[in-house]
């Protein structure tokens, strides 16, 4: 029971952190879409279960609604709304294998390299900056929010015109004629 006590968030974490690694490997290497899009729904909220574990409220939240909720749901769409019987049969991976190997062996490289401490410089937040506001103590949605919405508006409300943009767009070219 000790041990439980002891190594249960560790645990945790490596169990969702394979959930997520392994849904998303099952996301592109599922032949039909709509397993790939539950898969990429599990990978989401393994991901949002991760952020809770690390103490990331806001942020696990925010993967849950946008990602798990409003994204998924656009997939969804888009899935239903392409003819699947009328699609050709492909090979995947065929032509891109090479490429792909190339490319997994550099991230590998890239997150080993950043995982020794070398990386690129200080990191750009340290958790002491994310639960302060003013100097003060605050919660860690606080303290988001108080980044968001005072130092980084222009930028959000710029993502908030093209997400407003993208989903009219999306409307008028899913309505049938």
């Amino acid at each position: 029971m000790e041990f439980l006590t002891a190594h249960g968030p560790a645990l945790l974490f490596y169990l969702f952190a394979a959930m997520a690694l392994g849904s998303a490997v099952l996301v592109v290497t599922m032949r039909n879409p709509m397993y790939g899009a539950l898969s990429l729904l599990v990978s989401f909220l393994s991901v949002a279960v991760l952020f809770f574990l690390r103490n990331a409220e806001f942020v696990a939240v925010v993967q849950i609604f946008v990602y798990g909720g409003g994204i998924m749901v656009l997939f969804l769409f888009v899935i239903m709304l392409i003819n699947l019987h009328r699609l050709h049969e492909v090979r995947m991976f065929a032509q891109s294998a090479p490429l792909g190997i190339l490319v997994g062996v550099l991230l590998v490289a890239l997150f080993v390299f950043s995982f020794v401490g070398v990386g690129f410089g200080p990191a750009l937040a340290t958790p002491e900056n994310m639960v302060s506001v003013e100097g003060q103590a605050a919660g860690n949605s606080e303290a988001v929010a108080w980044l968001l919405y005072r130092q980084y508006l222009l930028p959000f409300e710029v993502a908030s015109v093209f997400l407003l943009v993208a989903m009219v767009g999306a409307v008028i070219l899913g309505r049938r004629n």
